[in-house]
């Protein structure tokens, strides 16, 4: 190998080598921005699971009628947030409408230091779901957006029916 053939291999290597690294560079300064969409994925994830495992009734769990009701007709008192009701609330309806943070609590309401930049909304509609249709009220769409500190906004679905009416915890 002559002088100039080596110092064009030095040189071809050192570029390659250069633009290896600099694409190194660029994904180490991004990785904390994965970190923050699986921070708002999990919240999403575990809201979604609190509002889908939440009573479906037709009446509020406190109506004496909610053990013998056949429809929404038979409640004396239909699902509402009560006065003085915390989550998690006693019927998936309830759950509409709620905002969640900033910061993100746990679920006896106390804040967590460490999710201090998001908040989460819950949005609970009527759904069409196979044979089900939306006006019957018998299937609904949990809708759970969480906003991080930086970055886009994470929006998770899910459904629910209302398998066991009369149910109450």
């Amino acid at each position: 190998m002559s002088l100039i053939e080596l110092i064009m291999f030095m040189v071809i290597v050192s570029v390659g080598i250069a633009g290896i690294l600099g694409a190194i560079n660029i994904s180490t300064r991004n990785s904390a921005d994965p970190m923050i969409r699986k921070q708002a994925q999990a919240i999403a994830e575990s809201l979604l699971e609190e509002v889908e495992l939440a009573p479906f009734t037709w009446c509020d769990p406190t109506d004496p009628n909610a053990r013998t009701a056949i429809n929404a007709a038979g409640c004396t008192i239909l699902p509402a947030i009560q006065g003085g009701e915390v989550r998690p609330y006693d019927n998936v309806i309830e759950y509409n409408g709620i905002v969640v943070g900033p910061p993100i609590p746990d679920i006896t309401g106390t804040p967590i230091p460490l999710l201090a930049g998001y908040s989460a909304a819950i949005s609970v509609v009527p759904a069409a779901l196979g044979s089900i249709t939306a006006g019957s009220g018998d299937a609904l769409r949990i809708s759970v957006t969480v906003t991080p500190p930086s970055g886009p906004t994470l929006t998770l679905q899910g459904y629910r029916t209302r398998y066991a009416p009369n149910a109450t915890p």
